[in-house]
């Protein structure tokens, strides 16, 4: 089994900041990829940020570009998002995703964490 488990969610003013952390853990061989989604209340859950974790490229959804920054750290199979600027429709919770290898690769996820960003 393997589970993601974020921290980091929160209240933060308009043009704060805030930084998440979702740690892997369990029984897996590797992992490929990780990053962030987000759902915010009445709309459907859409992609942030990913990070493959042997290349360490990364990719981000337009709306996060330049303000927000995805980072890993292989020792810990942990990966954070750094959000910066953060404006009101950000507000959302924020939900870790890892591509993991196990006997076959496949998605996780994690619990969720909420972030408000108040005007």
């Amino acid at each position: 089994q393997v589970q993601l488990v974020e921290s980091g969610g929160g209240l933060v003013q308009s043009g704060g900041s805030l930084r998440l952390s979702c740690a892997a853990s369990g029984s897996f061989y590797s992992i490929t990829a990780m990053g962030w989604y987000r759902q915010a209340p009445g709309k459907e859950r859409e992609f942030v940020a990913v990070i493959s974790w042997t290349t360490g490229n990364t990719n981000y959804a337009d709306s996060v570009k330049g303000r927000f920054t995805i980072s890993r750290d292989n020792a810990k199979n942990t990966v954070y998002l750094q959000m910066n600027s953060l404006k009101p429709e950000d507000t959302a919770v924020y939900y870790c995703h890892g591509t993991v290898r196990r006997i076959l690769t496949a998605d996780y996820w994690g619990q969720g964490t909420q972030v408000t960003v108040s005007s």
